[in-house]
């Protein structure tokens, strides 16, 4: 996939994303913040414009392409990145974790890792924030906030059973 970058002076960026075929996909990114977006048979060709949405809207869409409210593949670790060094990451506690059964007071991760748990998924039920006195239970799928060290840190404790 390439994707084709120019400046429009006065208004702002464009993105051309070549697809499947010679179809593109052509987001112009306005200095005010709106996105338009526009579906193009070709290169060559004019585009028809599907949609416009605001700087606000456009941030919401781009987190869910992203995955960050929704994960559609089950992973072990799904990694976000929200700036050079900040990371959201999902991780599952599994049988072999140490701090499987602990409470995160007990299991001290914010001082061990720095990572910070901000919700923990466990079956149909989401715990965010979590408490201190909260259990991390086998399965649980637990949201973590950190930078990279501090999230290597975070899967040792996971133990060996983490899949990359």
């Amino acid at each position: 996939m390439t994707i084709y970058e120019s400046d429009l002076p006065g208004v702002g960026k464009k993105f051309e994303v070549e697809l499947d075929g010679s179809e593109r996909l052509v987001i112009v990114t306005h200095n005010t913040g709106k996105r338009e977006v526009y579906l193009k048979p070709d290169a060559d060709a004019d585009g028809d414009k599907l949609f416009e949405v605001s700087d606000r809207l456009a941030r919401k869409i781009g987190t869910i392409l992203e995955g960050a409210y929704f994960q559609p593949v089950q992973a072990e670790a799904v990694e976000t990145m929200l700036s050079d060094e900040t990371y959201l990451e999902w991780y599952t506690v599994t049988a072999s974790a140490e701090i499987a059964g602990q409470s995160l007071a007990e299991a001290n991760i914010r001082d061990r890792t720095g990572v910070s748990i901000v919700a923990i998924q466990r079956g149909d039920e989401l715990i965010s924030p979590p408490t201190p006195g909260t259990v991390l239970e086998i399965d649980d799928t637990v949201v973590v906030i950190g930078d990279s060290e501090d999230c290597n840190r975070f899967e040792e404790l996971l133990g060996d059973e983490l899949e990359e």
